[in-house]
């Protein structure tokens, strides 16, 4: 009685909520092990990731239709309202009768079966007062608290960014984290040959196989010559050339770091909190593998990613070092260094459908004292006359110009060698920091990318 892709929805929203399970990881084992594959899956994908993401709104559905605290429902009637109503609500494509009948089977499937008649009851009412709901629901985003609820928001993510870039500017990121991120591809570039000679390529290649893409076009430096941008269908063309080693997932804006960095051949580079090693892969490449780049990462998965991404890429210059970054005796003198620091994640929300519910001001506070510590240490390992990227993928000033100003105190201090904060906002003046106009900002609303903070600092003395 069940549909295979609602099934797998339903579990999918169950085991991110009530386990605390990773949507994504889930998701994937659960349409192996039923073998849901093409538009089954498809739609499974679009459910529970939907689900996922518009809890919020979804949420207060629920209390102003039932008229009662969603804390006090059973967890599988909670998820199988959540589940139709997201239908009701945000899928036009689902008959109203078959969100409905199919939530209360799945209701009934579960040990709460006995809440199946008022799952029925708050969904057919759902579907009576559609409009009015999406009204109450959606149009209002005149406060923070009704902005969390119209797009579906942490509420303190919401007040932090009304406080931090405005509510215009708040408003428009939150809108944006429930919109389908660009799909962005660095091409690898093929010995001897100009990247945008490897990009040409590629690209003929793709528009062969039916997939459509094109090179990508925007401000410095969310063009890099290698990155090409994919609309539409993948096929089976786009894995094949990852799987070889000539396409490498990869967002303009992470793209853009190194962009920014300009590693040259010859250079000696690190690449401190490296995993999974896209950049790693990039800095190489841009050094046409002449040189050294040294990539530390603590975790054990991802350092061990890194040296596959270095072997899929198949390039010898890499050394990868297991550690922590702020310990590892390393030596001094790098010519560049890249810190990609671990951060709240917060610029890749349309990604991650349920990242946003894994952040908390805690989160900040916690990501901010590691980001700091590893500044400083990176700072103590440059050259005379070197250069420091710092970068994270969000947007939270704790996080990105709170952490320069403070670096900048301690190399005024003697804390840390002299360093001078290089004005990347003149050079590309549409991106830069409202809060730190030297450094950019990049937006998923305005830039169609990832939200990347980039700052790079040059020692001095």
């Amino acid at each position: 009685m069940i549909a295979p892709a609602r099934s797998l929805a339903f579990a999918t929203v169950r085991a991110t909520f009530e386990d605390g399970a990773f949507a994504e990881r889930v998701f994937r084992a659960g349409a192996e092990q039923r073998g849901l594959a093409g538009r089954e899956r498809a739609q499974a994908q679009r459910l529970s990731y939907g689900a996922i993401q518009r809890r919020a709104t979804l949420d207060a559905a629920i209390e102003r239709l039932a008229d009662r605290s969603t804390r006090l429902l059973d967890p599988p009637v909670l998820a199988a309202l959540r589940l139709g109503l997201f239908e009701l609500l945000f899928a036009d494509a689902t008959p109203d009768h078959a969100a409905v009948d199919q939530a209360v089977e799945l209701v009934k499937a579960t040990d709460a079966a006995h809440a199946s008649g008022f799952v029925n009851a708050v969904l057919r009412r759902a579907a009576r007062e559609r409009k009015a709901l999406r009204k109450a629901l959606l149009e209002d985003e005149s406060t923070p608290e009704a902005a969390a609820i119209a797009h579906s928001a942490p509420l303190w993510l919401a007040r932090m960014w009304w406080e931090e870039v405005g509510p215009d500017a708040a408003r428009s990121l939150l809108a944006a984290a429930n919109q389908p991120a660009e799909v962005a591809m660095r091409v690898s570039r093929v010995a001897g040959e100009q990247p945008e000679a490897s990009r040409e390529a590629a690209l003929t290649r793709l528009a062969e196989a039916g997939v459509e893409a094109r090179a990508a076009a925007a401000p410095w430096p969310l063009a890099a010559p290698e990155e090409i941008v994919v609309a539409g269908r993948l096929g089976e063309a786009v894995p094949a050339m990852v799987a070889a080693g000539e396409l490498t997932p990869q967002s303009r804006a992470s793209a853009a770091v190194v962009e920014v960095l300009d590693p040259r051949p010859g250079d000696h580079v690190l690449d401190l909190c490296a995993g999974p090693g896209t950049k790693t892969g990039q800095i190489a490449a841009r050094m046409e593998d002449r040189g050294e780049v040294i990539s530390v990462e603590l975790d054990e998965a991802r350092a061990a990613e890194v040296s596959a991404q270095a072997r899929r890429l198949d390039l010898h210059g890499v050394t990868v070092f297991e550690g922590d970054a702020t310990a590892l005796p390393l030596p001094e003198g790098f010519d560049r260094i890249l810190l990609d620091a671990p951060c709240s994640d917060l610029g890749t929300l349309a990604s991650r459908p349920d990242a946003r519910w894994r952040k908390s001001p805690r989160t900040i506070e916690r990501v901010a004292a590691v980001q700091e510590k590893a500044l400083l240490a990176a700072a103590k390992l440059l050259r005379p006359g070197g250069t420091l990227v710092y970068s994270t993928c969000t947007i939270s000033r704790r996080e990105n110009e709170d952490r320069i100003a403070a670096l900048l105190a301690a190399s005024a201090a003697g804390q840390v060698p002299a360093l001078e904060l290089d004005d990347l906002g003149a050079l590309a003046p549409g991106l830069a920091s409202p809060h730190e106009p030297r450094a950019l900002q990049l937006r998923p609303d305005r830039d169609k990318t990832t939200g990347f903070f980039i700052s790079r600092l040059t020692r001095n003395d």
